[in-house]
């Protein structure tokens, strides 16, 4: 966090976090990787600017941005909002423009959060950290104190509550869907939906635990499977939002697909059994493949 006190400059803020996603990127030559950083980070400032958020820092790939309710009369919580809104419309813009043009695909993943008081505040930009970290690529999530602020003026789906490392309670969180009043709706991202299989394969996995996957990997079942994810079913539960490590055995096509890293995006208990929804966030171009190849042979013999 920045040294200077946020509470010394306003009395309440809401802050946006936002980081870019790379997927594929080994497939390319570094200077194209950072070609497309730039300009997608170039054009998150400028909808930034339109929008009178002040950058407090750049982290890597990542933006902090403080929303306060001047010029006067601007609600701050609504126009991060709205700039989230219309991050995510630019960056689906130009990811279709990097497609035909052969480059790689970025995301974006967003975290919103609103305090007040300068303490409030500093642990509000955390928070902020915190729910960014939970999006998947293309989401926008805000806490319950930005949604409190204005819940009439957004589209959410439904409550989740997540755990945060520090934190005595689970943290509730809710995704942007639209700003209706504007005609701003967050584009859906199509590659989390595929056709799904019925399997029984077995499963070798490893939570992240800090910084590192726990060894030696514990064993499961995946109990249905897609393009883009599976269905698993586990000795214990997993945390919401937890990243995990997967090695599999498709039978028919003699292959083995390992080091495939995923997170938890549902969790529940059935019949005594732990089922935990998976989607895929990093695995090899052959992986991915052999994947959907033997998706459509199952599809195919049913």
């Amino acid at each position: 966090m920045n040294e200077r006190p946020l509470g010394d400059v306003l009395r309440e803020a809401t802050i946006l976090f936002a980081d870019l996603r790379l997927f594929s990127a080994t497939a390319y030559a570094s200077d194209v990787v950072l070609g497309v950083l730039s300009s997608c980070l170039g054009r998150m400032t400028e909808i930034v600017m339109l929008h009178y958020g002040n950058i407090e820092k750049f982290v890597g790939d990542a933006v902090m941005v403080v929303f306060h309710d001047h010029p006067a009369p601007r609600d701050h919580a609504r126009g991060a909002l709205l700039c989230a809104v219309e991050m995510q419309v630019a960056m689906n813009e130009l990811r279709q423009q990097h497609k035909r043009k052969g480059l790689p695909e970025v995301y974006l993943g967003i975290g919103i959060g609103t305090g007040t008081g300068a303490a409030t505040v500093g642990e509000e930009a955390d928070l902020a950290a915190h729910i960014k970290a939970f999006s998947l690529r293309g989401q926008v999530l805000i806490s319950e104190n930005t949604y409190a602020r204005c819940r009439d003026f957004v589209e959410v789906g439904a409550p989740t509550e997540v755990y945060v490392k520090g934190r005595s309670e689970r943290l509730r969180v809710r995704e942007v869907l639209a700003i209706p009043q504007l005609g701003k709706t967050v584009p859906r991202q199509d590659a989390r939906k595929s056709p799904r299989v019925a399997v029984n394969l077995m499963l070798y996995y490893q939570p992240l635990i800090g910084k590192v996957f726990d060894s030696p990997p514990r064993v499961g079942h995946v109990r249905d499977l897609g393009y883009h994810g599976a269905l698993a079913q586990l000795p214990a539960s997993l945390p919401l939002h937890s990243e995990v490590k997967l090695a599999f055995h498709l039978p028919s096509l003699g292959y083995r697909a390992h080091e495939v890293c995923a997170r938890v995006v549902s969790a529940r208990e059935q019949a005594g059994l732990h089922l935990a929804g998976l989607e895929f966030t990093s695995l090899s171009e052959e992986a991915s493949h052999k994947i959907e190849l033997f998706v459509q042979m199952c599809l195919h013999s049913s």
